[in-house]
């Protein structure tokens, strides 16, 4: 397996350099500006260099190249494979509802013999990120691996899309299947942020829709910790993400994040599901805790790879835009400590997500994560 970064603004020189390898580009992974990818104009450039390629991206408020980050830029990447391959598989979806649906067409195309895992990338705005894992989950054998997220748009929550192959959409969802008895991958997550105030019941949900929590409007209480800051919805929720579990699983905790509100009825749309009768606690963040976490998250996924690999190898980094939003500038000490581990050994890429898929992990079991940073490294054995 080989890496290469792709320059975009210098492609024909980059492609010349890539054409000496001993295999073809077998996947091109993009993640960038909203209005920079529906031009459609860097999907051109790539299509034309690499024809034969699965282009394959996301939108997002800010890329993680290597050890720096950056709210305009677009990153690529080329992969080849050595004796492993990929297949790739879309849906479309008009409505939220449809997200369970989704995923299990999706897992049962990529569903086969030597699949080893899933990158799945999605509409950030208009998905249920953990209907759509558990629509994975529900089609694909347990050993598959299965990473990746929901597409961003920074703070604005205005406009997500996927792209692939020609594609540039909103309400597209993307996976990518990887086989081959070569093929490794594994992945790490760690969040980092403290809980605070009372343990609340979910009295009133439906599916990602928040209405009461002890009875009482989810949308008063936010306001009420939020103070000056509530002027600022959904954006400033994201400081302060909600910690949800069920009370007959103690241990299976996951974190929501705010997408949107309705002033109207007083109520919160999250990126997952947000389960009745279940508990929830406040969260908040500081900055060491944060950079700490990703820190030990690195480590974590580097040692499951140490000594498995003969090739290179990529790091996909997914976070979320809630940790960037919290650390603002601090937020390239969150990537640099995950470079100071990973990087001399693989390539990194990435960007921050509305949500972060990781299913099959001992990060719980709903698959879809949120104010985490997730690690995917994957590469080839010889």
């Amino acid at each position: 397996m080989w890496v290469e970064r792709v320059n975009l603004s210098g492609i024909a020189e980059s492609t010349s350099v890539l054409r000496s390898r001993s295999s073809p580009a077998q996947l091109v992974i993009t993640f960038g500006p909203t209005q920079s990818l529906r031009s459609g104009e860097i999907t051109r450039l790539l299509r034309t260099s690499f024809p034969e390629a699965i282009l394959f991206g996301c939108s997002t408020g800010t890329t993680v190249e290597g050890r720096s980050l950056s709210d305009t830029n677009t990153v690529a990447v080329a992969i080849g494979f050595e004796t492993s391959w990929a297949r790739v598989a879309i849906e479309r979806i008009a409505d939220m509802s449809d997200s369970y649906r989704a995923g299990q067409a999706i897992g049962l195309e990529l569903g086969g013999e030597q699949l080893v895992g899933v990158l799945v990338l999605s509409d950030g705005l208009a998905v249920n990120g953990s209907a759509l894992v558990n629509g994975l989950k529900n089609t694909l054998p347990e050993h598959v691996k299965i990473s990746g997220g929901l597409a961003g748009d920074g703070a604005q929550f205005a406009d997500t899309l996927v792209t692939v192959g020609d594609l540039a959409e909103s309400g597209l969802i993307a996976a990518v299947g990887l086989y081959g008895p070569s093929l490794r991958m594994t992945h790490e997550a760690a969040g980092g942020w403290d809980e605070f105030g009372p343990v609340r019941i979910i009295t009133r949900s439906d599916d990602s829709i928040l209405y009461e929590l002890d009875g009482k409007p989810a949308l008063d209480l936010y306001e009420t910790y939020l103070g000056d800051e509530a002027a600022a919805l959904p954006a400033s929720a994201l400081l302060y993400p909600l910690k949800i579990w069920d009370p007959a699983c103690p241990d299976d905790e996951v974190v929501r994040t705010v997408l949107s509100v309705d002033h109207a009825r007083r109520s919160m749309k999250f990126a997952g599901d947000i389960p009745q009768g279940w508990k929830a606690r406040l969260m908040r963040g500081s900055f060491e805790r944060l950079i700490d976490s990703a820190a030990e998250a690195a480590d974590s996924a580097k040692s499951q790879m140490e000594n498995q690999t003969s090739y290179d190898g990529l790091c996909l980094i997914v976070s979320c835009v809630g940790r960037r939003l919290l650390m603002g500038q601090q937020t390239e000490e969150e990537i640099d400590v995950v470079y100071s581990s990973i990087g001399g050994s693989f390539p990194i890429v990435g960007f921050y997500s509305y949500g972060e898929i990781l299913a099959n992990s001992k990060t719980g079991p709903s698959g879809l994560h949120n104010q985490t940073i997730t690690l995917t490294m994957i590469s080839e054995v010889a």
